[in-house]
């Protein structure tokens, strides 16, 4: 008959004096308490590993922080791990980790990391953006949260304020962003499943509306308020510079004066600052070099072809060219991107090939083919069409003067 080991009392353990050597007193079922020679006290769980039965021990806690009542239940604990093949130790080395895992990876730091690749697909304004919006609506409220705790519920409520300024195109953004990060720790194995994949539907869906713009008889208006507003040459010049080029807000804002050149009369938009991450070739016209020459001597010498006012090594705001059409008396009339949808619509009601236009406008084709063929074959119609459009700008400017005309700088208010 097996022996049975006799239990400890509270008193055995209170009492149980250090010795010269380390030794350990039975509890019965793998339970001990083991004394040290400093007179520290430990509770250890012996037992056989399910797969390799070789024997190792795991301690339950130090006495008398775990009385001998909480140790038992401990072991029981493990004894029930063990009945189901589990190893107590790796079972409780790997519940840690996983909590170590979950208050390190908050929503702002899984965030963070998703944005390192979402910025290699977007540009670099467009990136900044996302990080404005989460660093101002869901940061403050959620962005310590482990991200596998965040929940649908939590983040309707941290978005309904957002939601009741009216600020719907918002909300619509802030939810799509959440749900791309989210799709992200899932991918990434931080999370099971994606809790916020229905929360756009908890919020009124922002009415699409067009960019306003105005229609083309109205281009002379536009040309005599740019030449007698008062505003920075820079930014004028930025104005004619993005109406002549068709480009996106951002791409002319940031445009650099390597990207330009002089020689081939080209500008050379690199991938990363395009929308679609495709460089974007703009054949330069006349008129477009004459406002290179206007700008020379402001910022040949810096990086920027448009600098900053406050910050010149850096460039102007893409919002600049926005908020100078508002003091012009265009607000709720025409926006800076409005200046690209004023182009397309001239160029097509005067006959140009739309896959040209498309092409000045960096639409991307989404057959790959066609694209290399567009790219190859395109360039040189190109001119021709981006040549039409300068004169027709220049025209439309006649009594009031453009400053790609290369005169009436005097009219100029700096």
């Amino acid at each position: 008959m097996a022996r049975r080991t006799k239990a400890l009392t509270n008193t055995e353990v209170d009492k149980a004096k250090p010795k010269d050597k380390v030794y350990k007193l039975a509890d019965g079922e793998g339970l001990q308490l083991r004394i040290k020679p400093n007179g520290s006290k430990a509770w250890l769980f012996d037992y056989f590993k399910p797969v390799t039965k070789s024997r190792t021990s795991i301690s339950l806690g130090a006495y008398p922080e775990v009385s001998l009542k909480t140790a038992r239940e401990r072991k029981v604990a493990a004894r029930e791990l063990l009945a189901q093949e589990i190893d107590p130790k790796e079972h409780r080395d790997n519940s840690k980790q996983e909590a170590v895992d979950s208050h390190s990876n908050t929503l702002t730091s899984v965030a963070h990391e998703w944005l390192k690749i979402k910025q290699t697909k977007v540009t670099e304004d467009y990136a900044s953006d996302i990080l404005r919006s989460l660093e101002l609506h869901v940061f403050p409220h959620i962005g310590s949260k482990p991200i596998d705790q965040i929940t649908a519920p939590m983040t309707i409520k941290v978005l309904k304020p957002v939601s009741a300024k009216g600020s719907l195109e918002t909300v619509r953004r802030l939810c799509q962003r959440l749900n791309e990060i989210m799709i992200f720790a899932n991918n990434t194995g931080l999370i099971h499943a994606n809790p916020l994949s229905g929360i756009s539907h908890a919020f009124e869906a922002p009415k699409k509306q067009h960019l306003p713009t105005i229609k083309p008889e109205e281009i002379k208006r536009l040309m005599y308020k740019l030449s007698t507003a008062s505003i920075k040459l820079t930014t004028r010049c930025l104005i004619e510079w993005q109406l002549n080029t068709m480009v996106r807000p951002s791409e002319a804002a940031g445009a650099k004066w390597s990207e330009i050149d002089k020689e081939k009369k080209l500008w050379t938009i690199p991938a990363q600052r395009m929308k679609k991450r495709k460089e974007h070739l703009v054949p330069l016209t006349d008129q477009t070099m004459a406002l290179l020459d206007v700008m020379r001597p402001i910022s040949e010498h810096r990086e920027h072809l448009f600098p900053a006012d406050r910050n010149p090594k850096t460039h102007c705001n893409s919002e600049t060219a926005n908020m100078a059409l508002k003091r012009m008396g265009f607000a709720g009339q025409l926006v800076s991107h409005g200046l690209r949808s004023l182009a397309s619509t001239t160029l097509n009601e005067e006959g140009f090939d739309p896959d040209l236009i498309e092409s000045a406008l960096a639409h991307v084709d989404k057959n790959e083919v066609r694209r290399a063929y567009n790219r190859a074959e395109y360039i040189e119609r190109r001119r021709e069409l981006m040549k039409w459009w300068s004169e027709h700008i220049e025209k439309a400017a006649t009594m009031s003067v453009s400053l790609a005309s290369g005169v009436g700088l005097d009219k100029h208010v700096n």
